[in-house]
């Protein structure tokens, strides 16, 4: 009787440890809830990035460095070798970085104008949106600063004005468009770089940008304030462009790289060694494609 007692308890022990096992089975599979909690955090898809590192158009809007002035021939426009939107296998545009050669044929379209100023980006920007890209990119801003004196300069608060009046109106035609703005070069290193040449002083004279580069020889007390004011206001347009494209979650500014950016005489163009040769415009096509492509601003 004792054996078979024993006997007894330890059947009991195996079939209990098996339905226990069974329980535990099921309790992880079959038709047992899904995991809550922090698991089920972990299994929820994530959402969808508002930047997209692959957009599948591209238009520009801009000045005289997005159009290719002076890069190609003297006082001309050279837009196959622009930053933004060019063919020129020298350049590698960001339109071609990010659409491949043959697609960006016909799915880039550049707006920008030589001489344009930041009150002329609402225009642009009509017009870019014609088009309905998935990106626009945006350089402008030097020709504000770029004026017969600095008295002349476009205002900080009206430049902050005139490029919002620029978002909202792409805004109000293309909410999901995606922005890339450019800073503003350093002029005065523009300036320092090209005024060991000749030539380029000479077209300087005939009126490239004279509040900094005119009389580009003196170095006097006046002369070097001239060219501080300027540079201050550069700065201050910087700031506009950051601090306005920060408010648009579908925006990114460079931070600041163009202007950082030491340019040097290979990136200066051979006749006027103010505006970006072809390799300069090669070098803002590679700051360009790094903060599109970015994972994070």
């Amino acid at each position: 009787m004792r054996k078979t007692g024993r006997r007894s308890r330890a059947v009991l022990a195996v079939l209990s440890a098996a339905v226990l096992g069974l329980t535990g089975c099921d309790a992880v599979g079959g038709n047992s809830p899904g995991p809550s909690g922090t698991d089920a955090q972990r299994v929820k898809p994530k959402p969808t990035p508002v930047w997209d590192r692959s957009p599948e158009s591209v238009a520009a809007v801009g000045d005289s460095i997005t159009t290719g002035f002076d890069a190609c021939s003297v006082l001309s426009d050279c837009p196959e070798v622009s930053w933004a939107t060019g063919s020129s296998e020298k350049v590698d545009s960001l339109a071609v970085r990010l659409l491949g050669e043959s697609r960006a044929a016909g799915r880039s379209w550049n707006y920008a104008v030589t001489g344009a100023r930041m009150a002329d980006l609402p225009g642009q920007m009509a017009q870019a949106a014609t088009r309905r890209p998935e990106l626009v990119t945006v350089l402008a801003g030097a020709n504000d600063a770029c004026r017969a004196t600095t008295a002349a300069m476009t205002p900080v608060a009206d430049f902050r004005a005139q490029f919002e009046e620029a978002m909202r109106t792409l805004r109000g035609a293309l909410p999901k468009a995606q922005v890339y703005v450019a800073s503003v070069p350093d002029l005065k290193r523009l300036w320092s770089q090209g005024r060991t040449s000749a030539l380029g002083k000479q077209v300087w004279e005939l009126g490239i940008c004279p509040s900094m580069l005119g009389d580009a020889d003196a170095l006097d007390a006046a002369a070097t304030l001239r060219r501080e004011t300027v540079q201050k206001r550069v700065e201050d347009y910087n700031a506009v462009l950051r601090e306005v494209c920060a408010k648009d979650r579908r925006c990114r500014s460079d931070e600041g790289a163009v202007y950082a950016y030491r340019f040097g005489t290979d990136q200066l163009s051979r006749w006027d060694w103010f505006h970006p040769s072809v390799n300069g415009q090669a070098r803002l096509a590679e700051i360009a494609y790094r903060a599109v492509t970015a994972r994070t601003p």
